[in-house]
């Protein structure tokens, strides 16, 4: 199920669900997702500040 909003599941979600969000967005699945973004944090870069600030800005369904 592809929508074209972006907005954190109540089901289906490990943490805040902003990893199932992307994936549901983009019609991915959501254990690539949470896989990419833990790899993701083995580089620098503010993952984690991103992923608080998608955790607080995207509403739920």
């Amino acid at each position: 199920m592809s929508t074209m909003t972006l907005s954190r599941p109540r089901h289906g979600r490990r943490i805040a669900g902003v990893c199932a969000a992307i994936a549901r967005r983009y019609d991915w699945s959501p254990t690539t997702v949470r896989v990419a973004f833990i790899l993701s944090c083995l580089l620098p870069g503010p993952q984690f500040l991103l992923y608080i600030a998608l955790w607080i800005l995207l509403p739920q369904d």
